[in-house]
């Protein structure tokens, strides 16, 4: 089975959101059930360094410039990387240049042409977000089948109808949207969970195309995300102070009190901390704090340690925050992986009340870490985290559904006063510990997606 990948990110190289990890940890696990799996991305500026063939391994024109296509490695793999050379990448800039539309249009149509005249082709391509959203077009005619996932569908992408002469796209209302083109022309659809994938049918979260996803039926299909367990693993994290698993989880303690130590806290295990790392962005939902500094930690014990950067408007919330409560919230407004590693491992209580997420990393990771994710029921986070219930010893974490400050309010209470009874706490941070949050689930079922695409082919 032969697969190639296409997509504007792919970690650790190039990385902005979570499509990175998704496409720079799934083709490793489908590479491991004995798929031939390829990556293809621009050749950004920053990447000049990186080893690769002296020799472009393709070479043609799109758009009246020249472009070139170099064989790299994903680093620690020896799954092949290709990269597109075209003078829109040279800058090294991912996203936000005033050429967005032309420059991914170039990239896929590059990808394309690749595949037209090159000497390999895939079963399937897996086109991610819109910026691939042309490839199942041109791909109509061609013995591919293709699969589109949608990461977040808010964003699609800049409209595209004065690029159609010169890319030759048929006359097709639905490519002047390249994340429309992607949805429709593509033999499946999937989005990074379940939940997600029911979600974006709805009015509330299907940004304008509700209708169009919900008229695709079975071509859409939720698939949950996986985490690289290797990379996040508590036992040999050379990150943390003390390493430990879910056989010795009381170590973590040992995190925590150095976590409190470097913020300048009151160190005691018996003190509820919570931990943040997140993009500070409207999607995240800290907006619901705001209202409830005073209330909340004057009836709580609690301290908080917030890791992340983004919109000034988040960054001046925790700068206040940690500023009028020093001894109680600290924020840093940048992003450490030291630091990150370390609140994960030492923080009881992750939390992550996001208006919407697609699936979301963050709460995963925390699982793996033994800190337990106190989540809104939306998207992803609702498909990885279900509620706690002590009685049945079921459960990881806490979820509150509505998005207002008082049923956040409420659940922080809820979780702080679970954190008094130590032995409940434990076995709910053991279950999160011990769940399977590999790609490996996740690649079985995209391997068994593409199967069912190539049997269509006979």
């Amino acid at each position: 089975m032969k697969v190639l990948f296409a997509a504007a990110e792919c970690a650790p190289l190039a990385k902005v959101g979570g499509m990175a990890d998704v496409v720079g940890a799934l083709p490793i696990a489908l590479s491991e059930m004995g798929c031939d799996v390829r990556i293809i991305m621009p050749y950004y500026g920053f990447l000049n360094n990186l080893p690769k063939s002296e020799q472009a391994i393709w070479q043609g024109s799109v758009m009246f410039q020249g472009v070139e296509i170099f064989e790299a490695k994903l680093p620690g793999t020896e799954i092949p990387l290709y990269l597109v050379g075209h003078a829109a990448f040279a800058s090294g800039q991912i996203y936000g240049a005033e050429d967005e539309a032309w420059r991914f249009t170039v990239f896929s149509r590059t990808v394309a042409e690749y595949l037209w005249k090159g000497d390999w082709k895939p079963d399937v391509l897996h086109c991610h977000d819109w910026h691939t959203g042309l490839l199942p077009l041109w791909m109509r005619s061609e013995r591919v089948m293709t699969v589109f996932t949608i990461h977040n569908l808010s964003y699609q992408g800049p409209p595209l109808p004065y690029f159609r002469a010169f890319v030759d796209v048929p006359y097709d209302t639905y490519a002047w949207n390249p994340m429309v083109a992607g949805i429709v022309h593509s033999d499946a659809i999937t989005a990074v969970s379940p939940n997600y994938a029911r979600e974006i049918c709805t009015p509330d979260y299907g940004e304008r195309l509700d209708g169009l996803l919900r008229s695709q039926g079975d071509r859409l299909r939720g698939i949950v995300n996986g985490v690289d367990t290797k990379a996040n693993d508590p036992a040999t994290d050379k990150h943390l102070v003390v390493n430990y698993d879910a056989k010795s989880v009381e170590r973590r303690a040992e995190n925590k009190m150095a976590l409190q130590r470097q913020f300048g806290f009151e160190v005691s295990a018996d003190r509820f901390l919570i931990g943040i790392v997140s993009r500070l962005v409207d999607q995240k939902g800290f907006d619901l704090l705001a209202p409830l500094w005073d209330t909340w930690l004057n009836n709580s014990g609690a301290q908080m340690v917030i890791l992340g950067t983004g919109d000034p408007w988040y960054e001046m919330l925790f700068r206040v925050a940690s500023e009028r409560f020093p001894d109680r919230v600290a924020a840093v407004l940048r992003y450490e992986t030291t630091t990150a590693q370390r609140i994960y491992s030492g923080a009881d209580l992750f939390l992550m009340p996001s208006r919407f997420e697609p699936c979301g990393i963050g709460q995963m990771v925390a699982l793996r870490y033994g800190a337990v994710p106190l989540v809104r029921k939306t998207g992803g986070l609702a498909d990885t985290v279900s509620f706690h219930d002590p009685m049945g010893e079921t459960g990881n974490g806490f979820l509150f559904d509505r998005f207002d400050p008082q049923s956040l309010l409420a659940m922080l209470y809820r979780a702080e006063e679970a954190f008094r009874y130590k032995e409940y706490w434990k076995a709910l941070q053991l279950r999160g510990m011990e769940a399977d949050l590999s790609w490996s689930a996740s690649a079985k079922k995209y391997k068994d997606l593409y199967q069912e695409l190539i049997n269509r082919l006979g």
